[in-house]
């Protein structure tokens, strides 16, 4: 399957893929603009602006937009992070004109609302007690301030209550006109409809937007230290978070790093991590070594939950797989299904075209082109045993890493 791409005069880019295996169109417009690049009173905005995109534009009201697709078995839906927010749609081919004119429309056009801004408020409020209530949601958010301290990667994505308590429809326009930036701006497209006709509808919707640039500059955090914390909570459970800052995703090692996170503690239930914890010794019902990439930064972190007696015993296990991947080299059969797992979870994951739609977006807008899944594949095979043992050794420096813990109280 091949892509094509569009740039327009404004800077806004379209990636498009045609797929004829299916009957839906994925659509998203994906902006390089994300919690990262709030300051200290703004933090929560990002996020609250992706909500009142939904409530209402120049020409549209709330009703009208939750209604425009829904009405027709469509989705709309949207996300924050740290680096990118995203207002993506899939449709019938048949309500492609429908789903793009929606998505320009809420993306360029939406006047935030007062009234709907105090609503939203609470809605984003009430989200934030969801999260509270999930430990390991927020111990992932907790984690992210020891790794990244005093910066805003560090910043919770949803902000604080005083924060979301704070905002009006000023402090939108002014964040907008600050950080809209149409040159780092992509409208991914994959599904059943050829690239002439997908620029047919989205040539006279983006042409005619006026062109922005940005100042802004993206700083890396600089000011790591390995910190331990353990906070008491009402859980049943012991939640644990260890891990450290990693690549970030110009680092040419970072598929390589992807590989032996996925060996250590990746999705599969053969990793090493729940091989040890889970099925040798009953002590979680799941463990995940994750491993971020970002612009300028990166991380690895694992988390997992056990009973608070077993605490421990599970850290013990956890830094004695750390220790095992950093000091035995890895055998050729292993290194050689390691591979294997890891490029078929990539096969299979383009085979999720909406997921597709959105990796092509965020890889146009951070590495100014899109990564051949072949040429990935070539940079795993080539690992050898020698180079991951080194890798670990760099990466999974536990005395390097930041620990914390969530006990039941």
């Amino acid at each position: 399957m091949t892509y094509q791409i569009k740039a327009f005069e404004n800077g806004i880019r379209v990636v498009h893929q045609e797929v004829n295996s299916t009957r839906l169109v994925h659509c998203g417009f994906i902006l390089d603009i994300g919690s990262r690049d709030e300051t200290e009173e703004q933090v929560g905005l990002a996020h609250f602006w992706e909500h009142m995109a939904f409530k209402g534009t120049q020409k549209r009201k709330a009703f009208h937009i939750l209604n425009r697709l829904d009405s027709v078995g469509g989705e709309l839906n949207a996300y924050t992070t740290k680096e990118k927010i995203c207002f993506y749609a899939t449709v019938l081919q048949e309500h492609w004109n429908k789903a793009a004119d929606l998505l320009c429309d809420i993306t360029f056009n939406s006047t935030f609302p007062p009234k709907q801004i105090e609503k939203e408020r609470q809605v984003i409020l009430e989200e934030m007690a969801m999260y509270r209530d999930s430990p390991d949601d927020a111990l992932q958010d907790e984690f992210d301030s020891l790794l990244f301290p005093n910066h805003s990667l560090g910043y919770n994505i949803l902000g604080t209550e005083d924060s979301v308590r704070s905002f009006t429809q000023q402090h939108f326009i002014n964040f907008i006109a600050k950080h809209m930036d149409t040159s780092r701006i992509v409208v991914s497209v994959v599904g059943n409809i050829s690239f002439k006709k997908a620029l047919n509808r989205l040539t006279p919707l983006l042409s005619n937007i006026p062109t922005s640039r940005s100042s802004l500059m993206r700083t890396p955090s600089l000011t790591y230290t390995p910190q331990s914390n353990t906070f008491n909570k009402e859980i049943t459970q012991a939640n644990c978070a260890l891990g450290k800052p990693a690549f970030s995703i110009d680092d040419p090692r970072r598929f390589k790093l992807h590989l032996l996170n996925n060996i250590l503690g990746g999705p599969s239930m053969n990793s090493r991590l729940n091989m040890a914890l889970r099925e040798k010794h009953g002590l979680v019902y799941s463990i995940e070594s994750v491993y971020q990439a970002f612009t300028d930064t990166g991380f690895i972190g694992i988390y997992y939950g056990t009973e608070e007696k077993a605490a421990e015993k599970a850290r013990k296990i956890v830094l004695k797989e750390i220790h095992r991947i950093c000091t035995k080299k890895l055998g050729s059969m292993q290194l050689h299904m390691g591979k294997e797992q890891a490029i078929g979870q990539m096969a299979m994951a383009e085979e999720n075209y909406a997921g597709l739609m959105l990796v092509y977006g965020k890889t146009l807008l951070d590495k100014g082109k899109i990564e051949r899944l072949e040429d990935i594949f070539s940079s795993i095979r080539s690992a050898t045993a020698e180079e991951l043992m080194e890798l670990a050794n760099e990466i999974y420096d536990v005395d390097k890493f930041s620990f914390l813990t969530y006990l039941p109280k």
